[in-house]
């Protein structure tokens, strides 16, 4: 069933169920889409010369690989920035999958870039996050101020025209804001009534939305002037299954008190990434959380913020199926039907009207969705959808 869209007040988030909705097409899904591109990055890669890391996760092995690691793995791909010339910048997540066993991973963009006639994912470099001027009001893990998995969950990406760089944060959650090389440049910009477990401010008080699930999408609008962060999590409150999609000004570096609700289609469910189509149109992953043949639902769907039954929620037009995808020309040594089986999908980008680029967050060593009992490569695709977005060209830069 596609559900509306609308932006929406507090009060509005406490309502029920919603009946089924009307969008622009009429409510029909796109079709079927097709595999365009396919190349992958071996897990085991890791950034030359770096640190070791991963001593607190146990001596495994995980999924035939043993731990600790002479360096800083290059995997987590759970943000991407199309640069338009061929090269993607993607974002590590924040290391094992908490705030305990992280202090030692390093956050980092990495610059990849992606052949798919050769099925290989090349890094070409990259750039650590780092707080030297001290806008972090609270403790880093690290006296050199190098950010890790410790400090932030980081977990979504936007560049800016002038070089620098937007994220979306869990443990606060936080919106950030780094230099095109990392360095912090504004203390974090909390969410307000918004506190994971993880937040350093809960004084006493308890969390409002799980741990996990904070800042997972982050969209800059097509015309560059706000953010759209969105929360991965229902707020304790809200209607279950309910994620808040709120408005962030640039401008005046604040929340307009405007947000949308975008409602997941189980409440087991969760969002992987999101990016604007327009002004009102967003894609947004939404996914169950198996991997291989436990992968039941993984998703894109085309969310409108315009109400078109006026039940206060997002429009929701599915444009692609991840576990079954076309694939006449047998791309990546798959069969006619390919499948993106993973735990955790975190990226997808415009490449143009009908193609969107598709990565995995593979959470090395842990994920095996590919193959049982091997741990996931880093997998990016392109897919042609069966019908054209029309999307705003601005959504291209």
């Amino acid at each position: 069933m596609r559900r509306i869209t609308i932006m929406v007040s507090a009060a509005v988030l406490t309502v029920g169920l919603a009946s089924p909705a009307v969008a622009d097409r009429g409510g029909q899904d796109f079709g079927r889409a097709t595999l365009t591109g396919f190349a992958s990055l071996p897990a085991e890669t890791f950034v030359p010369g770096s640190e070791p890391s991963g001593s607190a996760i146990g001596a495994g092995p995980f999924n035939g690989i043993a731990a600790p690691f002479a360096h800083q793995p290059v995997q987590g791909f759970s943000g991407v920035v199309n640069r338009r010339d061929g090269t993607f910048d993607v974002l590590s997540d924040n290391g094992y999958g908490n705030k305990a066993n992280s202090a030692d991973f390093q956050l980092r963009v990495h610059r990849i870039k992606p052949d798919t006639r050769t099925d290989e994912v090349k890094v070409l470099g990259g750039f650590n996050l780092s707080d030297p001027d001290r806008h972090v009001p609270f403790p880093l893990t690290r006296a050199d101020r190098v950010l890790t998995g410790a400090d932030f969950d980081v977990e979504s990406i936007q560049r800016m025209p002038d070089g620098t760089y937007w994220l979306g944060d869990e443990f606060g959650p936080w919106l950030l804001h780094f230099s095109a090389k990392g360095r912090l440049l504004e203390a974090p910009i909390a969410l307000d009534g918004v506190k994971a477990p993880e937040n350093p401010y809960l004084d006493g008080a308890q969390p409002n939305i799980a741990s996990s699930k904070g800042f997972e999408g982050l969209v800059r609008s097509v015309d560059g002037r706000r953010l759209y962060p969105l929360l991965e999590g229902t707020v304790n409150g809200d209607t279950p299954g309910d994620l808040r999609f709120s408005e962030f000004d640039l401008r005046t570096r604040a929340y307009t008190g405007k947000r949308f609700v975008y409602r997941l289609e189980s409440t087991a469910n969760a969002i992987g990434d999101a990016i604007a189509v327009d002004r009102h149109r967003f894609l947004v992953i939404e996914r169950d959380g198996g991997q291989g043949d436990t992968a039941k639902f993984k998703r894109i769907y085309l969310a409108d913020t315009r109400d078109r039954n006026g039940d206060g929620l997002m429009d929701k037009t599915l444009v692609a199926d991840l576990l079954d995808i076309a694939n006449p020309k047998g791309l990546g040594g798959f069969g006619e039907t390919f499948r993106f089986p993973f735990q955790t999908i975190e990226d997808v980008n415009l490449v143009d009207d009908r193609t969107l680029a598709v990565l995995n967050d593979n959470n090395f060593p842990f994920s095996s969705g590919r193959t049982a009992g091997q741990a996931d490569d880093n997998e990016f695709i392109t897919i042609r959808l069966a019908e054209r977005l029309h999307a705003d060209k601005r959504a291209f830069r």
